[in-house]
């Protein structure tokens, strides 16, 4: 478990999770970029934080690829249509790299 996350913190960034696990990926995604941000790597990163951060606390590196693609998904968000869902899926990764973010600044206190 992670030190410092609420249990109700931690069961949200799991379902969130799992949601996006089962959720397909929009297919007008892929090969594209959208502010020079490649939607396909954004989505993989950001999951694979998310992922890493549920075991254990975020190692330094991590914790800055995730600051980095939670900026990303921030500037990228407005700009995605909703063709299949796309802003649905983002959205729910922006709302996980944002949890995964808290873990980490909790931890670095």
């Amino acid at each position: 478990m992670i030190a410092n996350m609420s249990k109700p913190g931690l069961n949200l960034l799991s379902r969130l999770r799992e949601e996006h696990m089962r959720a397909p990926f929009p297919p007008h995604m892929r090969r594209r970029e959208i502010e020079g941000e490649d939607m396909v790597l954004l989505d993989a990163e950001i999951a694979g934080c998310a992922s890493s951060s549920l075991p254990g606390s975020l190692d330094e590196s991590v914790n800055e690829i995730l600051l980095g693609c939670l900026a990303a998904v921030e500037k990228v968000l407005p700009l995605i249509d909703d063709e299949g869902g796309a802003i649905e899926y983002y959205e729910r990764l922006r709302e996980m790299a944002a949890l995964v973010a808290e873990i980490g600044n909790a931890n670095a206190r």
